[in-house]
């Protein structure tokens, strides 16, 4: 099997094209250092069946961040048959220099000149036969976003291969990384030879949002401002879906499952349905509103609007020990913890990389999000729901530059901060498409793995031992909470919620289905005895408490995989439970005794 790499600097839509061509759904974002791990996908390239590997963004060969570390590491230890290197077309000027240095390595390369759209609106002409004979190697213009010209890339890619029997030696290629390329002088003669460029970019349609959008003073109130909008939007949207979701899955269950599983033994039904299927019930409704909020962070990432954020930030970021690539990988985090601790290898000083992954963790991930989203639709009206979200969202930026204040002294870092602004652009369908079925199959695979097992786990404590009544204070889970009593109550924490945090250590998705199977209800049910076993004091304080306090597995394990340290990972635990309490208590103890 061919093995074809995808190469080219961040943020020049290597993600998009490998989407485009694989059919893959490699997550794509508008901002610098996205591709943070070696995908792959088998495509058919000509009479070829082909590896297509999509490896991290650099902007050197020859440089110093992990990711370059890891595009060197593969191309010095794999056999390669073509290297796919896209540039972005509008920016060939500063992007063409990592062509020749791949070039240098003795390759078989394609070049694709990506965003030609892009290109055209600000007046670039580009001679890509010209500048094929200048390089020595097959130059095409194309657009990943929109599949203009991939058809043809396919072609030429095939060509190339074909023309080439054997891959090139990865031996071959290590030796000639040990040496260091002067190329500045050269492509200065293929730009000055190949490409017509007007003496001022028309970029006036960003220019004029940028004067609004990255105002000194108005910037930072309005990024707030949209991001509460959205939530508005989303509890306005969503709730209906969720709540219709959630009868579909009741009247399921009276309709079908009640009678259906009625002759089985009682603790096998009460296994069965008040443990499996009332746990994954009430965590798959709220999918609809998981999708929905992704669709629409989607389209704010893929906007650009992100990157300009990160640029409001660096000065504020800058004052805590990071910069405004911190704030990205944070920004990051409200997605997914571990692709965003991942994504701190484009930072060169690990000093600044541990003090970002120090705070990551404290970012409100999507799983964190489920369970906002459940209790604040039990314990506040629609009116008061979006402040809420709103506030927990402040609370964690607020532990995030707390951590950052606190520890850089201990993590000091000079490394200067360099962030290329994209233009604003829109994703297609097909992009918003993909993002949204990616985040479905990842839930899904969640659920799979830990949620089955979790709620099964959590029933088993609520109704053993058998002699027990289910739910009580004789079960085992009633031992446990009583254990943790001393630690929890200052805190407004019963026990039920105790049993629902110890099993969010695992993944934060079990926390809802443990409480409706510590509950033994569902739906409506299951919200009116919330409602009435907790008032909205404690439960913005399990919320704080959830919002901060020790991350999943999936993000431990990834914080000792990247910083190369037990220590570390001990660190950010310790750092996170403590402080979790820390704020629960002062939040809990101050309600009270304000009289609520």
């Amino acid at each position: 099997m061919k093995r074809v790499a995808l190469l080219g600097m961040p943020n020049t839509g290597k993600s998009t094209l490998f989407n485009r061509l694989s059919g893959a759904a490699a997550r794509v974002g508008n901002w610098p250092g996205m591709t943070v791990d070696l995908l792959s996908a088998k495509i058919l390239l000509g009479g070829h069946i082909a590896e297509l590997v999509d490896l991290p963004g650099l902007y050197d060969l020859h440089g110093f961040s992990d990711d370059e570390e890891v595009v060197r590491h593969f191309l010095s230890h794999h056999a390669l048959d073509l290297a796919l290197i896209i540039l972005n077309s509008a920016q060939i000027d500063r992007q063409l220099s990592l062509a020749l240095q791949l070039r240098a390595l003795g390759l078989p390369t394609v070049l694709l000149l990506n965003m030609e759209d892009e290109a055209k609106r600000a007046g670039i002409t580009i001679d890509t036969q010209a500048m094929s004979e200048q390089l020595g190697m097959p130059v095409l213009t194309i657009s990943a976003k929109y599949g203009s010209g991939c058809p043809q890339a396919l072609q030429l890619a095939a060509s190339v291969i074909d023309k080439h029997a054997a891959p090139v030696s990865p031996q071959l290629i290590a030796s000639k990384l040990q040496a260091h390329t002067e190329v500045e002088q050269e492509m200065q003669s293929i730009i000055d030879r190949c490409v017509q460029m007007p003496l001022q970019l028309n970029s006036s349609t960003t220019d004029r949002i940028d004067r609004v959008l990255l105002h000194p003073w108005l910037g930072l109130p309005l990024f707030f401002l949209a991001i509460f909008l959205l939530f508005q939007f989303i509890f306005t949207i969503g709730a209906p879906l969720q709540e219709a979701t959630a009868w579909i899955f009741d009247s399921l269950r009276s309709e079908l499952l009640d009678p259906a599983l009625a002759s089985l033994p009682t603790w096998l039904n009460g296994l069965l349905l008040d443990g499996l299927y009332t746990g994954l019930s009430t965590v798959a409704a709220f999918v609809p509103i998981i999708v929905l909020f992704f669709l629409v962070m989607s389209m704010v990432e893929d906007s650009g609007y992100l990157s300009r954020a990160a640029f409001l930030m660096d000065t504020l970021m800058a004052k805590m020990g990071l910069d405004g690539r911190g704030f990205v990988m944070v920004l990051m985090g409200f997605g997914c913890n571990v692709p965003a601790l991942m994504g701190t290898r484009v930072m060169r000083s690990r000093p600044m990389r541990l003090l970002t992954m120090l705070t990551i963790p404290l970012s409100l991930c999507s799983a964190r999000l489920q369970v906002f989203l459940f209790m604040i639709a039990i314990l506040f009206p629609p009116s008061q729901a979006a402040l809420a979200l709103f506030s927990l969202y402040m609370v964690s930026f607020f532990t995030i530059f707390l951590t950052a204040v606190l520890f850089k002294q201990k993590f000091v870092s000079s490394e200067p901060f360099v962030l290329e602004l994209p233009p604003y652009r829109f994703p297609t369908p097909n992009q918003i498409w993909l993002r949204g079925w990616q985040e479905v199959k990842h839930f899904l695979l969640r659920a799979t793995k830990f949620i089955v097992i979790g709620v099964l786990m959590v029933w088993l404590l609520t109704h053993l031992p058998v002699t027990a009544v289910p739910a009580s204070s004789e079960t085992w889970a009633g031992s446990i909470g009583r254990f943790f009593a001393p630690v929890l109550d200052p805190i407004g924490i019963d026990n039920h919620l105790a049993i629902a945090l110890i099993f969010g250590f695992v993944a934060k998705e079990i926390v809802v289905g443990s409480l409706a199977v510590i509950y033994g209800l569902q739906g409506d049910a299951l919200s009116h005895q919330i409602a009435a076993n907790i008032d909205w004091v404690q439960g913005m304080s399990f919320m704080l408490f959830t919002l901060i306090y020790t991350p999943c597995l999936s993000t431990i394990a990834t914080l000792r995989s990247e910083s190369k340290s037990r220590g570390f990972m001990w660190l950010s635990l310790a750092w996170s439970l403590g402080l979790a309490w820390l704020i629960s208590f002062a939040f809990y103890q101050a309600a009270r005794a304000l009289g609520y």
